[in-house]
């Protein structure tokens, strides 16, 4: 099979969708790779690099969509590379389509067949291509956090340890998942005094066993939240529907309750935000103020830390990378209904229910597409 990685072109995307130790891998069993020029420049790697993994360099976007028979990216296809694609190519790379109606019905008129990283699943009911990313979103969020919470950025100007005799911030998680989990522990860390909201009982004994108190929890219900996020300095968002647009937990008249100046830290804003006054930004221009209240929304959180992203994004894909190109998507797909969770769309058809419920699409049965 030929495998195209075009160079990311969302604004400060600068991870890359194959690492050179994949090329190598899928150049080992036969595959052919094409990769675009200066592709994995911001993750650490060069065109060298590639070239020994026996990868070919192309000069454009261009030649690798018209070349591949797969694409594999990070971020969803923005609107000029979503035209290049084309009926029977296997895009695979994160979507997120549930709060982005434009891109959905663009790849549904492209004819193209798109898996999405953040709907595989796994043995156990989690998400290995979505795990490693929300591990660093996680991880990331307390320090993009504690920056806002400076006052020259905005925030209330506390740190986040507090110092002998001053007390340390408060930092609310809501949802105790993969990033909520990575974030209290990192904010707990740093000597913040945190609290995990969730909805699941057996979590938060699973999280109170084996943290043994470095963060509080307690159970989510609206009336906790609103009484927790009266006093936080920050509050990050950590809710995740698998495919679906992520629940408004926070109004924005719930705003006016909380400290002028805490910061609120939106992880789900790739599935449309979990606070009322979400929207996207960039690492550029990453926060903004709505009712004396700061923003941190950006929506590629892991492209700060762009090598280690890829490495460990790589290192969850390649095997199903793999199993694409050597057995084919549909093959692939009959032989592990895993991946087969990750498809999403079909030569026209949008085969992911949470999909089809939040844009109101008619749905076909992933089982059903597979079988030709």
């Amino acid at each position: 099979m030929k495998i195209g990685c075009p160079k990311e072109i969302k604004p400060q995307e600068f991870r890359v969708g194959m690492t050179p130790n994949a090329a190598q891998e899928a150049v080992a069993r036969g595959h052919e790779v094409i990769i675009e020029r200066g592709a994995g420049l911001g993750s650490g790697f060069d065109d060298d690099a590639y070239v020994a993994a026996g990868a070919r360099i192309v000069d454009t976007a261009e030649e690798v969509f018209a070349t591949a028979e797969m694409i594999v990216k990070v971020k969803e296809p923005q609107a000029v590379e979503r035209k290049m694609l084309r009926e029977g190519q296997v895009l695979f790379t994160y979507l997120h389509l549930a709060p982005d109606p434009e891109q959905t019905k663009d790849l549904l008129a492209s004819g193209c067949t798109a898996i999405a990283y953040e709907t595989v699943t796994d043995a156990n009911g989690g998400l290995p291509l979505l795990a490693p990313m929300s591990e660093v979103a996680g991880r990331l969020a307390p320090q993009v956090g504690a920056w806002t919470l400076q006052k020259a950025n905005g925030g209330r100007g506390v740190l986040m340890g507090g110092v002998p005799g001053v007390g340390p911030a408060k930092v609310v998680v809501i949802g105790g998942g993969v990033v909520g989990t990575h974030a209290a522990r990192i904010a707990a860390g740093m000597g913040a005094d945190v609290t995990v909201l969730d909805r699941s009982l057996p979590r938060l004994r699973y999280l109170d066993d084996v943290f043994r108190g470095q963060f509080k929890n307690q159970y989510s219900t609206a009336g906790a939240t609103a009484e927790l996020i009266r006093d936080a300095d920050m509050v990050i968002g950590a809710v995740l529907i698998p495919g679906a647009a992520a629940p408004k937990l926070i109004t924005r008249e719930q705003l006016s309750t909380m400290k002028p100046g805490a910061v609120l830290v939106d992880v789900a804003i790739d599935q449309g935000g979990c606070f009322e006054t979400s929207k996207p930004t960039t690492h550029a221009d990453p926060i903004y103020e709505v009712d004396g209240i700061m923003h941190y929304c950006v929506a590629n959180m892991p492209g700060a830390v762009a090598r280690t992203s890829t490495i460990a994004l790589g290192n969850a894909t390649m095997p199903f990378m793999l199993a694409l190109a050597d057995k084919g998507w549909r093959q692939a797909c009959q032989d592990d209904p895993h991946l087969l969770a990750g498809l999403n769309v079909h030569a026209g058809q949008l085969t992911y229910y949470a999909v089809g419920k939040a844009l109101g699409i008619d749905v076909v049965s992933p089982s059903v597409v597979i079988k030709g």
